[in-house]
């Protein structure tokens, strides 16, 4: 497992959180993964497994969602060192380095940045098909 997981996290956390979908599908997964965490320890202390269980799958099926996510993000995530660096990582991302990236303003920075940067794709494209037109003589105005 890393030393100081938490400041580890925190410093390459916006590196990964830049794209827009991921960034909305932690906004929607991360209380999911939350309540289902929730839910296995009332049906631990309720002695019910079927609590339990929901609780679990909910928690497992968040951060398989949160994977493919991660999968549209240019800088990948780093890989795991071994089990309990995963669960180390994934139990602070979820209760403590998202909930500080939104509460911090990091979240929504991500989220104007990806806006700006699409933008930017977009008149950039603009200006090449727009020079394709011009040299053609199809350039209306």
């Amino acid at each position: 497992m890393r030393k100081s997981l938490l400041a580890w996290q925190r410093a390459i956390y916006p590196e990964a959180h830049r794209d827009r979908v991921n960034l909305a599908i932690h906004l929607l997964t991360v209380p999911i993964f939350v309540a289902g965490i929730a839910a296995v320890i009332a049906g631990v202390i309720a002695v019910d497994p079927w609590i339990a269980i929901g609780g679990l799958a909910a928690a497992v099926g968040a951060i398989a969602i949160q994977g493919r996510g991660h999968a549209r993000e240019e800088a990948p995530p780093a890989p795991f060192d071994g089990g309990l660096d995963a669960i180390a990582r994934i139990f602070a991302e979820q209760l403590i380095t998202f909930p500080r990236f939104v509460i911090g303003g990091g979240f929504a920075r991500a989220w104007r940045r990806d806006a700006e940067a699409a933008e930017e794709e977009i008149a950039e494209e603009g200006r090449r098909h727009g020079g394709e037109e011009e040299e053609r003589g199809t350039l209306t105005r």
